[in-house]
């Protein structure tokens, strides 16, 4: 079965947002997260900012891009429910690291922050929702 069908056929939270939209906020977010993170880096290569400080970035940054495999392609809910936990925590720990330095780019992750927050909770519910089927 294709990887539509499989996540169609998962129990999820009647507040599950429809696929088309959670692409439509992916859409909007990922120009904001390049441009951010993208900033943070070309700062770390040019001493600006300690590497510990794109540390955060760089682990948050392949979690994200593993989260879709993880999720779709080995359809592993528990496995896909770390992987966003990481993201999670890890645009917390690269605001802290970035705020003496640069407070925008923190500030800027505001949106990221919010919309992982909800992404989370949901991926909670639905790995919850169907643990053991």
């Amino acid at each position: 079965m294709d990887w539509m069908t499989w996540y169609d056929a998962l129990e999820k939270p009647g507040w599950t947002p429809l696929p088309s939209t959670i692409g439509l906020i992916w859409q909007i977010l990922y120009p904001i997260i390049i441009a951010t993170f993208g900033f943070v880096f070309v700062q770390a290569f040019r001493g600006k900012v300690p590497w510990l400080v794109a540390l955060p970035f760089a682990i948050n940054l392949v979690a994200n891009l593993i989260f879709t495999p993880i999720e779709f392609g080995l359809r592993n809910l528990p496995l896909a429910t770390v992987d966003i936990l990481i993201v999670w925590s890890t645009i917390i720990w690269s605001a802290v690291a970035i705020w003496t330095h640069y407070r925008w780019v923190a500030v800027a992750q505001l949106p990221y922050f919010v919309w992982v927050s909800l992404a989370t909770t949901l991926q909670l519910s639905i790995t919850w929702m169907n643990w053991g089927k």
